[in-house]
């Protein structure tokens, strides 16, 4: 059946109305409003219901740029919440969890993709780096509060920044399962290390600062008053900031990711307790949550129609054992003699997210590449993220309820 204008609206005003009510009535409760809007997703995909059906595996393009946009969004809304500034020392959990962390994630997924699952060797390297991120977008729960909120203990801290940076540090290695899919590591191996994984950082850093920086001085240094949109708290100059800075990084070839977060980190940086941020923050958490509304509704709707058809077993396991196993591992032994509390050392071990990025990494690699058994990654990634929604949806308000009362 096709989908009736009248259904569509309807839809949406049942998604809004959720999207308004859950996040409220679920506080505090061991049950996010994340899994809450993958199962209404699900449902209505099991529904005979004539709803608008977009099959990420098939809508490989409108995936990738719904996936992008939200990704983008929450990156800038994550740097805006950090009222630490940037330091060696200061960030030490973040630089721990991205130096070790992340690179272990990577190769323990991609040899469990190949041992385990029997991917191709560049399919299991891309479901490596397609899984290893932390996600922005997902995460709320376990992250900072609002700017000057004061909810930024070394948990919070350690996977908010976390989440912030590793999206974009995550791409080398999806450009290497790129280059491994057209050819062997001797035609590639130099422009990749030399190019993909330090020149495209290096830009997208640069890029990130110098857009903070001009955007500071105009919002809060210019001379002519009509241009200091601070004292005006205009807060669609979030979005603005977001695009200019992505857009800038993918024209000069850096990574826009990591422009976006820098941009926004420079941004806060600038009158650091000005409220103009908290007005900035908001419109983009608003922004944010309505398309991660659309996008958890569309998975479960996905995954209830198809999506799950090529898992097999051994693909399943791959998923348990990242979130169960790679993970926490990988998490405990970078926060190894690092700052926090056991309890807080734990939480960051555990708490590594999955979710949108991976399905934006994914959408990227296969279309600039041919890739064996990519219905089996789609599945494979697409039950992880369902797993860590549910996993880490159960039991993050009470972990971080525990660790405030410790704390207190």
């Amino acid at each position: 059946m096709e989908a009736t204008d009248e259904v569509v609206y309807l839809t949406a005003g049942v998604g809004l109305m959720l999207a308004a009510v859950l996040p409220r009535l679920l506080a505090g409760r061991a049950f996010s409003p994340a899994i809450a809007f993958v199962a209404v997703g699900a449902l209505a995909g099991l529904l005979p219901v004539p709803l608008p059906e977009i099959a990420p595996v098939t809508e490989r393009a409108v995936t990738q740029r719904l996936t992008e946009v939200c990704v983008i969004v929450a990156l800038m809304g994550v740097g805006l919440a950090l009222d630490r500034p940037v330091g060696w020392r200061r960030w030490c959990s973040t630089w721990r969890l991205l130096a070790v962390a992340m690179p272990l994630c990577i190769a323990a997924v991609a040899l469990l993709g190949w041992g385990v699952a029997g991917l191709a060797p560049a399919s299991a390297l891309l479901l490596g780096a397609a899984l290893a991120p932390t996600d922005p977008v997902l995460a709320s729960d376990v992250q900072v509060g609002e700017p000057g909120a004061g909810r930024e203990d070394e948990a919070r801290f350690a996977l908010t920044s976390e989440a912030g940076l590793n999206d974009g540090l995550a791409f080398p290695f999806v450009y290497a399962a790129i280059f491994l899919a057209a050819g062997p590591v001797a035609d590639w191996g130099l422009r990749w290390l030399g190019w993909e994984l330090v020149g495209k950082v290096v830009v997208g850093i640069l890029v990130g600062v110098a857009a903070g920086w001009v955007m500071a001085r105009v919002l809060f240094g210019a001379r002519r008053q009509v241009l200091r949109l601070a004292e005006t708290a205009e807060p669609v100059v979030a979005l603005a900031v977001v695009f200019l800075s992505y857009g800038l990084a993918e024209a000069v070839g850096g990574y826009g990711f990591l422009a976006v977060f820098v941009s926004a980190l420079v941004l806060r940086d600038y009158e650091r307790t000005h409220e103009y941020h908290g007005v900035l923050h908001g419109f983009l958490e608003h922004i944010e949550r309505l398309l991660t509304l659309g996008l958890l509704l569309l998975l479960g709707h996905a995954c209830a129609t198809g999506m799950l058809d090529d898992l097999t077993w051994r693909g399943a396991l791959v998923g348990v054992l990242l979130v169960l196993v790679v993970r926490p591992l990988s998490g405990w032994l970078a926060m190894l003699g690092g700052p926090g509390t056991r309890g807080e050392k734990a939480a960051i071990a555990f708490f590594g997210v999955r979710g949108i990025g991976s399905f934006y990494y994914l959408a990227y690699a296969t279309g600039e590449a041919e890739f064996p058994g990519d219905g089996e990654l789609w599945s494979v990634v697409a039950f992880t993220v369902l797993l860590s929604v549910v996993v880490h949806g159960v039991t993050a308000a009470p972990v971080v309820n525990r660790l405030d009362e410790a704390r207190a």
